[in-house]
Order: C-alpha cells, then structure tokens, then sequence
C-alpha cells in the first residue's frame, strides 16, 4: 500500500445534522423511484404488516440524503484524476420508520491497490454508519471509490 493510501486510513468526515425522517419524506422517496410495496406508503397495510407500522424501503439509506460524509472540496481533491463509483455494499439492521432521526459517521474503512491493463488504480472504501435516535444502528454503507494512483 502506498503512504498516499495509508494516510487516508481511519480519517474521519464532517456529517452534518442529524436528518428527521418523515412519512412524506419516505412517500416522496419511494415515488422518485417508482417503489409500490404497500409496507413503504400504504399506512392501513403496513400497519397490519410485519413493522406495525410504514417503514423506508431499504434503498433510502443510499440515497444522496445520507451521502453527505465528506465535504465536496476533500471528495474533489482526493478523485480529481478521474475518481468514480466502483461499488456499494450495504448491511441493513433495523428499519427506519416516519419519526427516526438518523445521525451518520463516516470514515475510511480500507483502502487497497490493483493493477490493470492501463496501470494501478487506488481503490477506496467509505463507510458510513446510520444510527437513529435509541442508538440503533440503522445500516452500514461501503461506498467503494476508484481513482487512478499519481
């Protein structure tokens, strides 16, 4: 590994707020990208489902709402040389419901080299852990970024 991929290890990220879930906020999510399941916006079904109760599709923890782990001048500086999305891994725990506040920690989780026909490339893993407001953890988020080494 080289010194550039050590020093990111265990570097941490500035979150934010805490972000207050709501019924409409998890209604608008699940009509931006289509999703019907009567669990996610149907109040009198998911109140008679397994949750007792409306609860976010899963695909609202990747969502550009919890992405918010490192400021937009470390993410350019760090993938300026052609940086993108290689990958998302997601662990699920505990279902977020209308009335949850979700706070986020981020850190670097890995880092790792590989080299390719045209040469190495840096791979970085950012983890960010959702937890709500009863110390839960929500779910666990790996975003793999690849860039090219200097």
């Amino acid at each position: 590994m080289s010194d550039d991929a050590a020093s990111l290890l265990a570097h941490r990220f500035n979150v934010g707020d805490p972000i207050h879930i709501s019924e409409k906020m998890i209604a608008d999510f699940c009509a931006a990208i289509g999703e019907t399941n009567p669990l996610f916006i149907d109040p009198a079904a998911a109140k008679a489902g397994p949750y007792g109760g409306i609860i976010a599709p899963p695909a609202l923890v990747a969502s550009p709402t919890f992405r918010r782990g490192e400021s937009s001048g470390d993410r350019e500086e760090r993938f300026r040389q052609g940086g993108l999305m290689a990958g998302i891994d997601m662990e699920l725990e505990t279902p977020i419901r209308p009335g949850d506040v979700i706070s986020t920690s981020t850190e670097v989780k890995e880092t790792y080299e590989k080299t390719g026909r045209t040469g190495t490339m840096l791979f970085t893993v950012i983890r960010s852990t959702l937890t709500n407001q009863r110390s839960e953890v929500v779910a666990r988020i790996d975003y793999r970024m690849m860039s090219r080494k200097r």
